[in-house]
């Protein structure tokens, strides 16, 4: 199975009609066409349900397509890393980031190396742990942010200098903000929106037995997506301080849980992980900042 079968591939898959992707690809028909069944016929299984001016993709072609995606993703990732080798100026750095106000640290350090290397470029990815790890695993990611320490016995971490404060954001017209703060038994039975991984990892634990009376009305990987639907009144959004505007004007508010609950960020890599010269320099960089 080669690279260049996968590219094709993924661009039927991406148009849903041979012709087009023939003409995105500056290949005939005929020759996508041979290329698809090839590739069926070495699988052993049925990519594509074929209509008169369509294709759609059987089960086992949407697998493909995920697949493919990932080893695509990293052809392309290895050919530009070895480029960089000779040429550090147009070098790429991967990262896959949590969200999080200390993420001012990743782009003051970008901003310092494009000041030496203009035609650097980056590529960010940004999600929940689980998203970002299985990136990083797969080698798609130079570094990683995430919220919690690492499986030390696979990667490498630093912290960052800071640490992050939990609280509520929920809309300013609401009765409870005149409250300063929040404990475990104030939030019993509220409508409250987090993301699942934080929700049965850090808010069960400082939440204790007051946890079972709590209402999960919603969740949500980006906490700017939950801050609307708490503006909008539909629940109290538990993320992050310093991550949503909560200005006179915004009609939101911030209010701190307590016990005051803090998460630490941490930069990760995989063991062992042989970088590029830009992403050594980027790491160089980083340390010096949060040691100084």
């Amino acid at each position: 199975m080669e690279i260049r079968t996968l590219r094709y591939f993924l661009a039927v898959a991406r148009e849903e009609n041979m012709t087009r992707a023939a003409e995105q690809l500056h290949v005939t028909q005929p020759t996508l066409s041979k290329a698809m069944k090839s590739l069926e016929d070495e699988l052993d299984k049925k990519l594509f349900i074929r209509h008169s001016f369509s294709i759609r993709l059987t089960d086992e072609g949407v697998l493909l397509r995920d697949r493919a995606e990932d080893l695509v993703s990293m052809a392309d990732k290895i050919e530009k890393e070895f480029i960089s080798l000779d040429d550090i100026s147009s070098g790429e750095l991967f990262l896959g980031l949590a969200e999080s106000y200390q993420i001012k640290y990743i782009a003051d350090t970008i901003k310092g190396l494009k000041e030496r290397y203009p035609k650097l470029q980056y590529h960010i990815t940004s999600g929940d742990t689980e998203q970002v790890a299985e990136k990083l695993q797969k080698g798609l990611l130079d570094f990683v942010v995430l919220a919690e320490k690492p499986d030390e016995r696979k990667y490498e971490c630093i912290a960052f200098p800071e640490a992050d404060r939990w609280g509520l954001v929920f809309s300013a017209n609401d009765p409870l903000a005149e409250k300063k703060s929040f404990h475990p038994f104030d939030l019993r039975d509220l409508p409250l929106f987090c993301s699942e991984q934080s929700w049965y990892q850090e808010i069960k634990d400082w939440a204790g037995d007051d946890f079972n009376a709590f209402h999960l009305e919603g969740s949500f990987r980006l906490s700017y997506n939950g801050s609307i639907f708490a503006k909008a009144g539909l629940g109290y959004l538990l993320t992050f301080d310093k991550l949503i505007d909560i200005s006179p004007k915004s009609g939101l508010v911030f209010r701190p849980l307590a016990p005051c609950l803090e998460t630490r960020l941490y930069l990760v890599w995989k063991k062992y992980q042989l970088f590029t010269p830009v992403a050594e320099k980027f790491l160089d960089q980083i340390r010096n900042t949060f040691h100084s």
